[in-house]
């Protein structure tokens, strides 16, 4: 008798430890991990065509017909005729930016005032649609902020914020955050360029 529970209590661990064994993921699995589990929608190329193309499935499959573009290497993506472009950000129309980081460990994308200019994150549309590269992914915050600190030397950006859920919260229970939520329905275009 004393054999079996020696038994099975030797696999009931095991399994336990397994479980809580700590995966070591690439820094690019762990973004994607946590920001599709966020509820972010992930689009990968390796080819500014495909980069080209699924902006056009994107904003056909959601019936968009307006765009708003601040950086103009990024207007020069988006397919002609298909969409008006506009400037200035409007709150009910799709945002298509760059940004500076992406988050690895938590899934979050860092942007700045280079982007932002001096709006609020909530003060945005609720649609983004951001394009980042491979070479942006940076393990931590911390990490994130020394690199744009070591990117622009003495002209650091204003304005440093993060969206950290892909998933619209209208009714936020947290009064932390009250009146600066930071959800937004976000698509990733990220481009290999490594």
């Amino acid at each position: 008798m004393n054999f079996f529970k020696k038994l099975f209590k030797s696999n009931k661990s095991s399994k336990e430890e397994i479980n809580n064994e700590f995966v070591n993921l690439s820094l690019d699995d762990l973004f994607v991990h946590n920001f599709i589990n966020k509820g972010g929608k992930f689009l990968y190329s390796t080819s500014i065509d495909e980069i080209i193309t699924n902006l056009e499935n994107i904003i056909k499959e959601n019936s968009w017909n307006q765009i708003t573009c601040t950086d103009f290497d990024l207007v020069k993506l988006i397919p002609e005729n298909l969409v008006n472009i506009k400037s200035e950000p409007y709150k009910f129309t799709p945002f298509f930016t760059p940004c500076e980081h992406l988050i690895a460990n938590k899934g979050d994308i860092l942007f700045s005032s280079n982007q932002l200019r001096s709006k609020k994150i909530n003060e945005l549309p609720e649609c983004f649609i951001v394009y980042a590269t491979t070479s942006q992914l940076v393990k931590n915050t911390s990490e994130g902020l020394t690199g744009i600190k070591t990117h622009f030397k003495g002209n650091i950006p204003t304005n440093i914020s993060s969206v950290t859920n892909y998933k619209i919260q209208k009714n936020n229970d947290d009064f932390l955050s009250y009146g600066s939520s930071n959800s937004k329905n976000l698509y990733l275009l990220l481009f290999e360029d490594l």
